[in-house]
């Protein structure tokens, strides 16, 4: 049944499967592609691993800011405007990456191709919520999430072919005509879903989120998905050095096993689109995070043996991914179901968080690879992956309990 608003929606409709893969895509690829290239771009820019690293955090940094405010605009202004606004950040950036001549320009670079890319990322799941009930959003996202995870699963191979031939600044020329193209997609493909758009000034925007802070419920999916996010994000922060330094892999050969792990996200929002509407939420969230769990301990395993190779490294990132893919589509779906009128204000607190937590994650593992006592040693990325798993466990569990609670609670 369709839903009425008061207002009539300028180019009202549902958007295809294909649009909203391709708004969601380009943040995760800009995240992606230019991993094979850390390494070189030390020698390119003169920079330590923590500068190369930087680029990285800082782009989730912004990610995770930009996002606290990307959400509630378009409660107000609507989803498409807001997209079409951030691609056109988003395809300035990457042309300021191309051309910038220090490590500190490439950051700044990154921060605003950052700002622009992310709006895909977190609309794309409040567009989904916009259409469908909780438990069909968990499918839905299932389903865009395991076709956008298509691209960044060849980028890396691909960014380090680009790399091989035309050094790192290929991947972000690519970057720059995808950009192009999602926008022009965004433009004249995709319609507008927020039917029930409300004024948001800075006021109301504190308010929407002092609304969802005080919903324990919230918390308990949100918790989930960041520190299940956060595991993934230590793994990015420390597998190219470990890859480069430890294993002397080339960028062509790290590209070709970072696969491995989206593959296994894709197997993984796969099994999410076919059975969360059947399942529940709660019974993929739980048994994502304990694959997820089993993944860290595997690869903990192997380092404890000091069994430190390519598939000792990245075969149980596969493992990693698959639980993510399961566990991330009905955490995100519950999150932006507690308060569904603040589904845009949800999903971009909820991804703000994700990111956020990967931007401390991969700072603090590339610190311990290179400075700390545990400096040249996978336990780096270990450590922080372990501690991130356990927590997104304890947070996954507690979501029946408060279920259970809210229930008891007499209704107002």
């Amino acid at each position: 049944m369709a839903l009425r608003h008061s207002k009539p929606v300028q180019n009202e409709g549902v958007p295809s499967i294909g649009v909203l893969i391709a708004i969601s895509t380009v943040s995760p690829l800009a995240m992606q592609i230019y991993l094979p290239s850390l390494a070189g771009m030390m020698i390119v820019f003169s920079a330590s691993a923590g500068e190369i690293q930087l680029s990285m955090s800082a782009y989730f940094i912004a990610v995770a800011v930009s996002q606290l405010f990307w959400g509630p605009l378009s409660d107000q202004f609507g989803r498409r405007p807001v997209i079409v606004v951030g691609m056109v950040l988003f395809v300035l950036g990457s042309i300021l990456c191309l051309i910038a001549p220090t490590i500190e320009a490439l950051i700044a670079a990154r921060v605003l191709q950052a700002a622009g890319g992310c709006t895909g990322m977190v609309l794309g799941r409040a567009i989904v919520r916009d259409i469908y009930g909780p438990r069909q959003s968990a499918s839905m996202i299932g389903y865009v999430t395991m076709g956008m995870a298509v691209m960044p699963t060849i980028a890396p191979a691909v960014g380090g072919l680009l790399d091989q031939f035309y050094g790192w600044q290929g991947g972000f020329f690519l970057l720059l005509l995808i950009g192009l193209a999602v926008l022009a997609a965004s433009i004249f493909l995709l319609p507008e879903t927020n039917r029930h758009r409300s004024r948001v000034g800075p006021g109301q925007v504190l308010r929407s989120y002092g609304i969802l802070i005080k919903e324990r419920l919230f918390w308990s999916y949100a918790l989930t998905a960041a520190f299940s996010a956060l595991t993934y994000f230590a793994y990015l922060g420390g597998a190219p050095f470990i890859a480069a330094q430890l294993l002397s892999l080339s960028a062509a050969e790290m590209g070709f096993y970072f696969m491995f792990v989206a593959l296994g996200y894709i197997v993984g929002n796969y099994i999410s689109g076919r059975f969360a509407a059947r399942i529940g939420l709660y019974p993929m969230i739980l048994t994502g995070t304990l694959i997820s769990v089993f993944s860290v301990c595997l690869i903990g395993g192997f380092a404890y043996f000091g069994i430190v190779t390519a598939a000792s490294l990245f075969l149980p990132m596969f493992v990693l991914g698959l639980g993510n893919g399961v566990c991330l589509p009905s955490a995100i779906s519950g999150a932006v179901s507690v308060r569904p009128k603040l589904a845009g204000a949800a999903s971009g607190l909820v991804t703000s968080m994700q990111v956020g937590m990967g931007a401390f994650a991969g700072s603090l593992v590339a610190w311990l690879f290179a400075e700390s006592f545990l400096a040249g040693s996978p336990w780096s990325m270990i450590l922080i992956m372990a501690i991130g798993i356990v927590i997104s466990l304890f947070a996954a569990l507690s979501i029946k309990r408060v279920e259970g609670a809210q229930e008891l609670m007499p209704a107002e």
